[in-house]
Order: C-alpha cells, then sequence, then structure tokens
C-alpha cells in the first residue's frame, strides 16, 4: 500500500491529474513504463492517454515495445490519445491500425474507401462487393481520420490542410456511400452527381459535422426522365444511408440534403435543367448565399462541375437582387435568435463565433466579388484573404479575424476530437478546459490562458463582425447595377447624367483621377466611389460634391486614416457626401481644416461646444504666440474655421435649429473678438480699459453664416493716465483689433463694422463712457435708441462694458415709453428704409430682408413693442427678437396667433439667408430667381428634388401672413 501511495504522489507531481488512479493503472499492466512517463505528462490529457494506453497494451502487448522503438509512432500515437478518447477507443478495437501511424503519408481517401468497400477504385461507377461494407467502411474511414488527426496533433499539418483533407475525405465516404448503394440498386439509367455544400463544398470541414449535399441527375441517353429521376432518388437515399446508419461501428455523420430546391419539402433530386429553372424564378437570397461553397464531391464529376458552372452566374449577381443584404442580415439576426442559454458559449453561433466571421466574409464577397473574379473563393481564410488584398477589408481587420478563425477552428477541432461528437459548446470543466488549453501549447496556466485568449478572440470577432456585416455602405453597392459599379467609359456619362450630374465628363474626369492605379489608396477609392456617387446623387448638388471629395482626396489621400475612415465607418462617408453636395461653404472650411472630417460620425462631435471651453482654448493659442499678434490671431481663426465647419455640418444636418444656429455663430464670434483683443491689446493694456460692444445681428445673439461684426469701441483710462493719451493707446488697439482680423487667410472673413456708433463714419471710432453719455443724452436720434436695443457686451473688460449696457438702459427702454410724435418717426423711417434700401431690381417678394414680411418686418415689430413698453416690463429688456415676441405676448401686448406667424416667417427667412450662404459659398438675400439654384436651394432645406415650387409657394404664403400681421401690428392699419 505505501508503495501505491508513493508512486501516487510521484506520478502526481510529473502531472496526471488523479495519480493514485493512474498508480492502479500501471500496477495492474505488471510492467515498467518508467521510461514512457515523460512522454505521456508532456500529452493534453495524461490521464485519458493512460486509460487508453494500458487498455490498448492489454490488448496488444507488443504495443509498447513498438512505442519505444518507433519515436516518431510514439508521439503521435499519445498526441493522438491525449485528446480523443473515441479514438482511443477505435484503436482497442482495432489495434492493428496503430501500424497507420508510424506511416509518414497514407494511400489517397477515395481509393482507401473504395477498396475497403470491395469496389474498384478505376471502375467509372465504382460498385461495392465486400461483405459488412458499412462496417468496413467506418473503420477505414476511422483509420484515415484517426492518421490525419495525429499529423495535427503533432504540427504535421497546417489548419488549412486539415480542414481540407477532412473535406476530401468526406467526399471520398460519400463515394464509397455511393458504391454500396450502387451494390443494391440498378442505377444504369442515370447519372448522378453528389454537390458538396457548406463546409465541405468549401474543403474547410471539421472532424464531426453534418456533410451538406445537393443531387444532381441527368437520364443517359435514351432512358426515360421520370424512371431515371426515381432511380436517382433511391440511389441517393441509399447512399445517405450507408453513411448514417448505426452499426456496431457507430455511423459516419449526417448527410443532410435541406440545402436543396424547396428544402425537405422539394424532390431530393432534381435534373440540372429543374434546377436552374428553380433558381432562375424561386430561388431566395440565402440559397445563393449557400451555393457560394457548391463543389463536386462525388459520383458524376462532369456533371457537377456543369452544375456548379451554371449556378456561379447567379451566384455571383445575387448582391444586384432586391433586398439582398437586408435578406442575409435577417437570416443572421434569425440564427442568433436560436441560440439558448449556452449561447455565451457556443463557438459557431454564439456572439464573435464561426458564423459571425463565415457571414460577413461571404456577404462581402458576393456583394464585391460580382465585379472582382478573384474573390471568388469557396473557403474563408482564403477568401478573406482576397479581401483585405483587393482593399474590401482592411488589413488589421482581416488579420484579426483571420487569427480569431483560425483560432476557434482549432478548439472547435480539438473539442469534436474528444469524443467524436458534433458539438461547438465550450466546456466549464476545468479538466477538458486543462486539456484544450494544453492541446493549444499552454502549459503555465492552460485553463486561465485558455479562457481569455477564446474570449479575445470572440470579443474581436464581434467587433470586426459588426463593423463589416451590418455596415450600411454594403446596401448600396449591392444594388448598384454592373455598369454603375464598374464605372465604364461607354455607359458612365449618361448613367452619371441621369443621376443628376450637371457634368458628367468632368465627373468621370474625378473619377478617373479618384480610381487610377493599382494602389491600396485606388482600390479602396474604387470601393467606396459607387456608393458616394448614388450617395452625391441625392444632395442638392452632386458635381460639387464630387470635385470636393476629390478636392479633400487629394489634400488627405496619403493620410493613413483617411481613406480607411471612410470605408469603415459608414456614418462619416454618409454625413460627408451629404455636406460636400449641400454646401460649397462648409467644402471650403474643410478643405482648409481637413482633420476635422473626424467629427461628422458622431452627433455629439457636432454639438455647439461651451464658450468657457473656446475661450480657453483661444486664449491658450494667444498665449502661445505671445508677442507675435499676426501669428496668434491666425491661431485663433484657424479655431474659428473648425468651429464654423461644426456649425455648419450640424446645421446641415438637423441637429440645430435656426436659433440656436445664430447663437453659435455668435458666441463664436465673441470669442474671435476677445481672443483677437487680448492680442492686440499689448501695452495698451496699462493705459486703458477697453471693451467691444457689439449691435446688430450679433448683438441679438442672431448671426448668419454671412454676418459682420456690428459693434462699438468704448475705453476708460486707467487712473493716472491722461485722457488724450488714453484715446489715443484705444484708437490704435481698436485699428489694430480691425487689421489683424481682416489679414489675408483661408477661412471666411470676419469683417469689423463699426458704423452704428454716435455720428457714424463721421465720429470718433472709440469714445470713453463719459463721451457717449455726453452724445447720447443731447444728440441721440429715435433711430440709435432703437438700435441700441440690440446693445450687449461682447469683449473686453467686463466691467467696463456691464457700465455701458446700464448707461444705455434709460435711453433703449425709456421709462415714459415712446410718444406718438417718436411713434410716427419710426413708422416713417421704416417706410422710407423698405422704399429706398432695396437693392436696384431686386423682387421685394423675394427679398428674405427687406420685402414684405421678412426679416425687417419682425424685427421693427419686436423692436417698437421694447421701445414702448420695455420701460415698464422688465421682460422686454432682450437683444433677441423672437425673445422679445414671446415676451410680448406674456405680457398681453402681442396675440399669441400673430407671434406664431411673426416668428415662422423670421425663421423661415433667416434660415433661407443661412441656406444661401452654405449653399453657394457667398451671401445672399433673395430667394433665387433661377430654377436650378432654387431647386438645390430647396433641396438643402429638405424639401424633396422636385419641391422648388413648393418652395417658393411656403415662402410667398408664410410672409404674407406675417406682413398682414405687421401692417396691423407695426402700422395700426
Amino acid at each position: 500500500m505505501p508503495r501505491i501511495e508513493s508512486t501516487a504522489a510521484r506520478l502526481a507531481k510529473l502531472g496526471f491529474a488523479d495519480g493514485a488512479r493512474a498508480a492502479q493503472l500501471l500496477l495492474q499492466a505488471g510492467t515498467d513504463w518508467d521510461d514512457l512517463l515523460e512522454s505521456l505528462v508532456a500529452v493534453p490529457d495524461p490521464d485519458q492517454a493512460l486509460v487508453s494506453l494500458t487498455r490498448l497494451a492489454e490488448r496488444e502487448p507488443a504495443v509498447l515495445d513498438t512505442l519505444r522503438r518507433d519515436e516518431h509512432l510514439r508521439a503521435r500515437l499519445l498526441a493522438v490519445l491525449g485528446v480523443s478518447a473515441a479514438l482511443g477507443e477505435h484503436l482497442v478495437r482495432h489495434p492493428g491500425q496503430v501500424a497507420l501511424l508510424g506511416e509518414p503519408h497514407l494511400g489517397e481517401a477515395r481509393t482507401e474507401l473504395l477498396c475497403a468497400v470491395g469496389a474498384d477504385p478505376d471502375a467509372a461507377e465504382p460498385v461495392a462487393t465486400g461483405e459488412n461494407a458499412l462496417v468496413a467502411l467506418r473503420v477505414a474511414y476511422r483509420g484515415l481520420l484517426m492518421h490525419l488527426a495525429a499529423r495535427d496533433l503533432t504540427g504535421q499539418a497546417t489548419l488549412a490542410e486539415v480542414m481540407a483533407e477532412l473535406a476530401d475525405l468526406a467526399g471520398a465516404a460519400l463515394e464509397a456511400g455511393l458504391a454500396i448503394a450502387r451494390a443494391e440498386i440498378d442505377a444504369s439509367d442515370v447519372r448522378l452527381a453528389v454537390i458538396g455544400m457548406g463546409k465541405c463544398g468549401a474543403r474547410e470541414l471539421n472532424y464531426i459535422s453534418d456533410v451538406d449535399v445537393i443531387f444532381v441527375a441527368e437520364p443517359r441517353e435514351g432512358a426515360d426522365e421520370t424512371k431515371a429521376l426515381r432511380t436517382a432518388t433511391r440511389l441517393a437515399q441509399a447512399m445517405m444511408r450507408a453513411c448514417t446508419a448505426t452499426t456496431p461501428e457507430g455511423s459516419l455523420w449526417e448527410v443532410d440534403a435541406g440545402l436543396r430546391p424547396e428544402g425537405r419539402s422539394g424532390p431530393l433530386v432534381r435534373t440540372l435543367g429543374s434546377h436552374l429553372a428553380y433558381y432562375r424564378r424561386w430561388a431566395k437570397t440565402w440559397e445563393f448565399q449557400a451555393l457560394l461553397k457548391a463543389r463536386p464531391v462525388a459520383g458524376d464529376l462532369d456533371l457537377g462541375a456543369a452544375y456548379v458552372e451554371a449556378v456561379n452566374d447567379m451566384v455571383w449577381s445575387a448582391a444586384t437582387r432586391e433586398r439582398f443584404v437586408e435578406d442575409v442580415q435577417a437570416m443572421r439576426r434569425r440564427v442568433e435568435a436560436h441560440v439558448r442559454a449556452e449561447g455565451e458559449r457556443q463557438l459557431k453561433l454564439g456572439p464573435g463565433g464561426l458564423r459571425d466571421i463565415e457571414f460577413a466574409v461571404q456577404l462581402l464577397q458576393l456583394v464585391h466579388g460580382r465585379l472582382d473574379p478573384l474573390l471568388r473563393r469557396r473557403a474563408t481564410l482564403p477568401a478573406l484573404a482576397a479581401l483585405s488584398r483587393g482593399g474590401y477589408v482592411g488589413r488589421d481587420d482581416s488579420r484579426g479575424l483571420a487569427e480569431a478563425y483560425s483560432f476557434l477552428r482549432q478548439v472547435e477541432h480539438l473539442l469534436q476530437l474528444h469524443r467524436l461528437r458534433r458539438t461547438h459548446i465550450v466546456p466549464s470543466g476545468e479538466a477538458d478546459l486543462r486539456r484544450l488549453g494544453r492541446a493549444l501549447g499552454m502549459q503555465a496556466d492552460p485553463v486561465g490562458e485558455f479562457t481569455a485568449r477564446w474570449r479575445r478572440h470572440a470579443m474581436e470577432a464581434r467587433r470586426l463582425h459588426e463593423k463589416l456585416f451590418y455596415r450600411p455602405l454594403l446596401q448600396a453597392v449591392s444594388r448598384l447595377q454592373e455598369s454603375e459599379a464598374r464605372l465604364s467609359a461607354t455607359a458612365a456619362e449618361a448613367r452619371l447624367e441621369a443621376l443628376g450630374y450637371v457634368d458628367p465628363a468632368g465627373a468621370l474626369r474625378h473619377i478617373a483621377a479618384l480610381t487610377a492605379g493599382v494602389s491600396r489608396r485606388a482600390a479602396i477609392q474604387r470601393t467606396l466611389l459607387p456608393v458616394m456617387l448614388g450617395w452625391f446623387a441625392d444632395t442638392p448638388d452632386p458635381d460639387a460634391a464630387l470635385l470636393g471629395f476629390r478636392q479633400v482626396s487629394d489634400k488627405l489621400g496619403s493620410t493613413p486614416w483617411y481613406l480607411r475612415l471612410l470605408r469603415d465607418e459608414t456614418a462619416v462617408a454618409a454625413r460627408m457626401a451629404r455636406v460636400l453636395g449641400s454646401s460649397r461653404y462648409a467644402t471650403g472650411l474643410l478643405l482648409h481644416a481637413p482633420d476635422a472630417i473626424t467629427m461628422l460620425g458622431s452627433d455629439a462631435e457636432l454639438a455647439a461646444r461651451p464658450l468657457e471651453s473656446q475661450l480657453g482654448e483661444a486664449a491658450a493659442a494667444v498665449s502661445r504666440h505671445a508677442g507675435d499678434p499676426e501669428t496668434a490671431v491666425a491661431a485663433v481663426r484657424a479655431l474659428r474655421r473648425k468651429e464654423l465647419f461644426r456649425t455648419a455640418v450640424a446645421d446641415i444636418s438637423g441637429l440645430m435649429d435656426i436659433e440656436t444656429v445664430g447663437t453659435a455663430l455668435s458666441a463664436l464670434t465673441d470669442v474671435t473678438l476677445q481672443a483677437a483683443l487680448d492680442a492686440a491689446l499689448g501695452k495698451a493694456a496699462n493705459v486703458t480699459s477697453f471693451a467691444v460692444i457689439s449691435m446688430g445681428r450679433l448683438g441679438g445673439m442672431e448671426c448668419s453664416y454671412a454676418s459682420d461684426a456690428d459693434v462699438m469701441f468704448v475705453h476708460s483710462p486707467l487712473p493716472g493716465v491722461g485722457e488724450k493719451e488714453a484715446t489715443d493707446a484705444a484708437f490704435a488697439v481698436a485699428n489694430e483689433l480691425r487689421r489683424l482680423l481682416s489679414l489675408p487667410a483661408p477661412d471666411p472673413p470676419l469683417t469689423i463694422d463699426p458704423d452704428l456708433r454716435p455720428e457714424g463714419r463721421q465720429g470718433p471710432l472709440v469714445r470713453t463712457l463719459a463721451s457717449y453719455r455726453a452724445y447720447y443724452s443731447r444728440w441721440s436720434s429715435p433711430w440709435e435708441s432703437q438700435a441700441l436695443l440690440r446693445a450687449r457686451f461682447s469683449a473686453g473688460d467686463p466691467e467696463l462694458g456691464a457700465a455701458f449696457v446700464a448707461m444705455i438702459d434709460e435711453l433703449r427702454y425709456p421709462p415714459d415709453g415712446l410718444h406718438d410724435d417718436a411713434v410716427r418717426e419710426i413708422r416713417r423711417l421704416k417706410a422710407r428704409m423698405e422704399a429706398e434700401r432695396l437693392p436696384r431690381g431686386a423682387d421685394p417678394g423675394l427679398h428674405t430682408k427687406l420685402g414684405p414680411g421678412g426679416l425687417s418686418d419682425v424685427e421693427w415689430v419686436a423692436q417698437l413693442l421694447q421701445l414702448r413698453y420695455a420701460g415698464t416690463q422688465p421682460s422686454l429688456r432682450t437683444t433677441r427678437t423672437l425673445d422679445a415676441l414671446r415676451a410680448a405676448v406674456a405680457e398681453g401686448l402681442l396675440a399669441p396667433a400673430d407671434e406664431a406667424v411673426l416668428a415662422e416667417a423670421w425663421r423661415f427667412a433667416s434660415r433661407i439667408r443661412d441656406v444661401l450662404m452654405l449653399a453657394k459659398g457667398r451671401p445672399g438675400d433673395s430667394v433665387p430667381r433661377d430654377a436650378g439654384e432654387r431647386r438645390r436651394i430647396a433641396q438643402t432645406l429638405g424639401y424633396p428634388p422636385d419641391g422648388s415650387e413648393d418652395f417658393l409657394d411656403d415662402y410667398r404664403r408664410v410672409t404674407r401672413r406675417a406682413r398682414l400681421v405687421v401692417e396691423r401690428v407695426f402700422y395700426g392699419g
């Protein structure tokens, strides 16, 4: 007993999980095993290997001597026994097959298996003649399987070789099964081909799997077709039984013909013509996806080859079918839904499993393979490599998927080898996990290492799969006609013109420039362009979109992340297409800040940034270039350019309404003024305090893309500084500020307009607070009080700005309101402005600013209400037009219905002005008369391509209603 215990401890220390049981087995074996223990403990499961080997030695004692003599055979046999309990059982029943493991290579599988059932491998249609052919087939099959497993487990065969040989072995078994069937059935009147589908067809089979097949038959010359098909059906059924029937040696695997036309409801066997008729008329998307793997594997190989050749054209044009991508994605979701509780441990169907990778690769193949024959590969890994070489999948993505797929297939093989059962479930038991980890070369912590690596690969596969499989780019690509996707010279101009390109010849030149060459960049462009051309065509100006895309691509095309971002992130590519085709203004900004493209993928990135963040970033830019005002302001203007792009894209994308756009643009102008002022102040900061007071639309936080910065400058001498010295310094600061912001630069200009100051252009550019107070108390006219309704502090000294605003409050919010004479004066001024300021030749009904019911009408209504009532109603004290109208409603000064009409007109007119600037890249105040230009503006506003006249009718209706309110509320009519 002590001896057994001592041996048990030694064996446990060597690596046996159950040392006592191992010691008992060795004791019962009765021979010295010490020279074999080192080899035994090196295998994935030493305990299992010892059990199988002691049983084998009991059955065939000479096997131990054979192992000692033949190191090569010993390595193979112990590797098999250490992984596969089932193959160990097989060898115990058939110890003579141990010798097979000593052979470097065995004969061709088809020959071996046909000989096993007594059929002539050289015969055109071999017929089995041996007794107990079913048993003989299984024994011979497992001998070949064992030999392949031994080479697999000892690293003498690659994963690709193992999968291909397993498929060939299955094909050979089907051929032997057919030979057995011919022994039962006279099939002289028919030719029968067996088409391998799925993994068998793709030559990527696993150790135990259903073998998917389709049967094709043709009557021999002179034979009756109906009778021949009946014979072929019986022959196919007999062949399936030969593989699936249970015998003392078990069965091989299930033969599944469910992928045939009409599935299990359809006939088991059809003629080639019947197959093709079905596929042309009735086939569903999943059937074409399945046919991608089709390969003749047994029977009449010439007939099988004819079948594959005939269906190939349909396979590679399947992506042009309506709803192709949606169908495949829906099928993938249904498969996922069937995964039960063990889904997380499912190698095949679980998240990040084999099916994820296979579906992604197949979909990409079918979408792009119709135009790129190099993608027409049956097996997953070669197809994935071809997709990567063609630029359809990123190199890193391809590498990640290939590594994950290879790892998962290796694990699948190890799982199935253990019991020779069809399984895809990763076990949870420690002993099983230990065996898997050690089989994969993990020695230190096989359980922990295996679990971590499995989960990492599954997670990575799932992440990549979601990016590839559900990528909406494929939906667009899959619907393009071949002529479009090929961009052929003969049809391209007509096709582009039909899509809405005004200059198809120019468009073709851009396309040629983008796709020329054999570089990876050109390959990715060839993938993107068929999609983006369609997206461009959906925009108001496809030609401008394509030109902009070429210009941006020329600037960024050599940057590694640019094309990869567009290919892999659909939201970025789609939004970029929309922006380029809607806004020359935004395109110009992007060309000078191309890295801003990264913000297109996220709505959150397009939200207006907090004012504090913008002020901090601008101040930091000025600080970095202290002592160099021009460089400092250039840096600030570059920040402004990026923020203008952010706002423009959010506007075009419908993420900001017109009030939010106005606020964002006005805040950005404030930030720019503050930063430029910081750069301009210099030594003047020690002489006088300085503030910028915003006026007009800037003061009202209602800036448009084309707005100037209407401002006034105020200063206050610092203690001990003379007024003349302070005024001279302030004048220099104001002029330096204007100069810095007017220097030539790629960004849209920010013109400083100080003309609303006292005495206009004739008055001093800068005044002290006391000078402003003196002027307004003595000389102010009603229009100046009205202009001051928009005044607010914008930049500079906040205390000085607040003092200025407090000083003008009494003027713009008169405590006693307006006298009748003042009201009449304002009305006369408004009428004169309508008559005199409208540009020559302009249609008043289409002028958004000065036309009836336009911006001026609405703003004067709000301002008159403020001048009359804000002195006693503080809620009216706002610089914003719509806020003033809302306050007037709250105070009972304006009917809610009138406010709604006026606000609608103001928003509509403001939106049109913004879109005119966005679309054309230059300011405009009138609805375009040109039908083509008006169509583009209408489409940018959200109208359909044929909605130009609806847009015009809507504008006339809205402004007409607003004018009626103005006549009544403003003029008192």
